[in-house]
């Protein structure tokens, strides 16, 4: 396949999940409360970091996401540790100097404690004090360092983890706080981006979306397709688009400040959703089940590129999580040569996409699944798998 001249071949990663929880942050104290199985070292990427960027250089995978994590930089507040500034800088350099752009992510599920004790982003002033000097302090620090920023990961999907019952910290179950923390955290990422574009290096969102399929003509099914889209498409794009955040138990607000944000819109593809008779079920109905119980189906991603141009006509986007977790290398190896050849006939259509990134690079922590299901196209032992070559063929030609 003919791809367009700098077309971006990336992978994605986290902190806590390459890295381990950092002993100042809620999630270290989740795992602690048999919460969640215990992420140690992650998979040894605090150490073998230069080792990894010399594998996907050699990949042709020239760009990396990465979460710098707050509670490391930060773990009381207002005091930062000079250890964990100089390391994250080594790393940012150590990528470039092993021709790795590295695009950096400042929230990436996980809080630091003391954020998170003052009640996280319920609280309007943790937000627009705490988390904005954050910002401007990651912006100043690394700011030199930095290709590229993916401010917020699944800005979408954050509150329904953490406030409706999924099972992250704090581990509350209440649609009032769930939505007051969908319209913060929206607002977060969108503030953080105007913030980093300050620096000059382009800025991405990272919606989580998944394409929503009807699967009979009956009305509670449309209106099911109808409010999904409404909860989980329409905050983060309405809000770029219009400059209005509307987020469904909360009144609507206007933000033209916020309007156009991001430089590309981002998104990480994982499945697509089916509705039947009202209610959500498997797209395609007999699409094989992955082990986080969402069916595989990688045509659903050209829906969503399909949507987006639609909706948002001459946006630049970004692909910029894509994968699957499964141990069977020979299921990857297939998702992804079909998953290429739908964002090859995208870009055919006159979609503009700039990148794709892979989640992951390497195997690693998957939160309430511990290391029970592989992400990555080179193992923990640092292997690299054929799965891995299928990218190689594409982005070295």
């Amino acid at each position: 396949m003919h791809w367009p001249e700098g077309f971006w071949w990336g992978t994605g990663a986290s902190s806590t999940q390459c890295e381990g929880a950092a002993p100042a942050s809620d999630w270290w104290d989740w795992e602690r409360a048999g919460r969640a199985p215990v992420s140690g070292d992650g998979n040894g990427f605090s150490t073998r970091f230069a080792e990894d960027f010399g594998l996907l250089a050699g990949l042709g995978l020239a760009h990396h996401r990465l979460s710098l994590e707050w509670a490391r930089l930060e773990p009381e507040p207002g005091v930062h540790d000079a250890a964990a500034v100089d390391h994250y800088r080594t790393v940012l350099t150590e990528a470039r100097a092993a021709g790795v752009a590295p695009w950096v992510c400042l929230h990436h599920f996980t809080l630091p404690r003391w954020f998170a004790e003052r009640g996280g982003f319920l609280v309007e002033d943790n937000r627009t004090d705490a988390w904005a000097r954050h910002v401007a302090f990651v912006a100043e620090t690394f700011g030199d360092l930095v290709s590229g920023w993916q401010p917020v990961n699944e800005t979408n999907y954050y509150a329904r983890g953490a406030y409706g019952g999924r099972g992250w910290p704090p581990g509350h179950d209440d649609r009032e706080e769930m939505a007051l923390v969908d319209e913060a955290i929206h607002l977060a990422t969108a503030e953080a981006a105007v913030a980093l574009r300050q620096t000059g290096a382009p800025v991405s969102s990272i919606f989580g979306l998944s394409p929503v399929v009807a699967q009979d003509d009956e009305p509670a099914t449309a209106e099911r397709v109808r409010r999904i889209y409404d909860n989980t498409w329409t905050p983060g794009l309405g809000l770029f688009r219009d400059g209005v955040l509307r987020v469904r138990g909360r009144p609507p607000l206007e933000r033209p400040d916020l309007a156009g944000a991001f430089d590309l819109i981002g998104f990480s593809y994982y499945a697509a959703l089916g509705v039947r008779a009202g209610r959500p079920t498997l797209q395609p109905p007999d699409a094989p089940v992955s082990p986080l119980g969402y069916g595989i189906w990688a045509e659903g991603l050209g829906l969503v590129l399909e949507r987006l141009d639609t909706e948002l006509p001459g946006v630049p986007l970004l692909v910029a999580e894509y994968g699957i977790g499964t141990d069977d290398d020979r299921v990857r190896a297939d998702y992804l040569e079909r998953g290429l050849r739908v964002v090859h006939e995208a870009i055919g259509r006159g979609v503009d996409v700039r990148g794709l990134f892979h989640w992951t690079a390497v195997d690693n922590y998957e939160w309430l699944h511990g290391y029970d299901v592989a992400f990555g196209i080179i193992g923990a032992d640092r292997t690299i798998k054929d799965s891995a070559h299928v990218l190689r063929r594409e982005a070295l030609g």
